[in-house]
């Protein structure tokens, strides 16, 4: 008798090839999304040299890729479930950035080996979002090596009303969605940093913000056709915000204690709170700039989405050679030069 008919319960998917993988897996879950989903089903998906979609007269595509490696941007532990739900959001995160309907997206992973219930349980946490998304898979490629993710999402936005960094004007107001700074706590508690002291509930819910991140689809196609720029939070508030600055060549005051945070991270201490809220990353939140005019739209907007929106600075002249923020505190005064510079440090993926 067979080693694999004696023990059934054996990984069904390590004596599997390449392509008997994308079949029984990825495949087959792209299949059963389209019969779920059949109106975004692709012209032509899995199973060809590539895949090919039809966007519609008048709209561009919007194309974005994120790679996710095991020991840099996940712990080796971490659940494999939660692990495909955030693999797909942090680059929906990016299309709803630019206020474009997801497409698809592929997928390219490299396995250390072929371990059946870490791929099917990554697989069903990846097609739960996609589906919650209507985003399918269209195609992809598998191979040995270190852990690795790497997803390409595709949408499409109206050619006149994606939301660039480059449109930003001076007065504009800046402004955020939902709160910033629980993924950092989170990962602060798992790193054992600031010796944070918080009860099961806390860690429930910071953690539900670390690892699984929410796209703001609804709210960038909301946005889009009015905001002057736009980028998502995946790398800290204040150094993402820099990218819109530096595009449009802009400067911007920003209220330091008025970012929007939860009333968890609102309990640590000053300092914690702010390096969380203003630099801490994985937020996935939105980050966009809009004439003042805008505003009671805005507010409309928020309470339609049940998605708070706050205004956390304005945009000013730029009268240096280069783009500026200053920091405020809550009185108005300008933070000092080394604080604000700390503050600015966005997550560096090669340090």
């Amino acid at each position: 008798m067979s080693d694999r008919i004696a023990n059934p319960t054996k990984n069904s998917l390590e004596n599997m090839g390449e392509f008997a993988l994308i079949e029984s897996v990825f495949k087959a879950g792209a299949i059963a999304m389209a019969q779920i989903n059949p109106e975004n089903t692709p012209a032509l998906g899995i199973g060809d040299d590539c895949a090919l979609l039809k966007p519609k007269e008048g709209e561009l595509i919007a194309i974005t890729s994120d790679m996710l490696v095991s020991g840099r941007h996940f712990f080796a532990d971490a659940d494999p479930f939660r692990l495909g739900k955030k693999s797909l959001a942090v680059n929906l995160s990016d299309l709803a950035a630019m206020g474009a309907n997801p497409l698809g997206f592929t997928l390219s992973l490299a396995l250390p080996n072929m371990d059946d219930a870490w791929i099917k349980a990554f697989a069903r946490g990846l097609f739960a979002k996609a589906n919650q998304f209507n985003c399918p898979l269209i195609g992809g490629d598998t191979c040995t090596g270190p852990l690795t993710i790497n997803i390409t999402a595709l949408g499409s936005v109206p050619s006149n009303h994606s939301m660039r960094r480059s449109g930003a004007q001076n007065h504009d107001d800046i402004w955020v969605s939902g709160t910033v700074g629980d993924a950092r706590l989170a990962l602060a508690h798992a790193r054992n940093e600031w010796g944070l002291h918080l009860n099961d509930d806390q860690l429930t819910s910071i953690n539900q913000r670390l690892h699984e991140p929410i796209p703001r689809i609804e709210l960038g196609i909301a946005l889009r056709g009015f905001v002057s720029a736009g980028i998502d939070i995946s790398d800290g508030l204040l150094g993402d915000l820099r990218h819109i600055l530096k595009a449009s060549d802009v400067s911007a005051e920003i209220w330091l204690d008025l970012l929007p945070v939860s009333c968890i991270l609102q309990e640590q201490q000053n300092h914690i709170r702010r390096q969380c809220a203003a630099a801490g990353g994985d937020d996935y939140e939105l980050c966009f700039t809009a004439p003042q005019c805008h505003r009671s739209r805005i507010q409309e907007i928020s309470h339609d989405l049940d998605i708070p929106l706050t205004r956390i600075g304005q945009l000013v002249n730029n009268k240096r050679i280069a783009p500026n923020m200053t920091l405020l505190d809550q009185d108005g005064k300008a933070l000092d030069t080394e604080l604000t510079n700390s503050l600015l440090q966005s997550f560096d993926h090669f340090k």
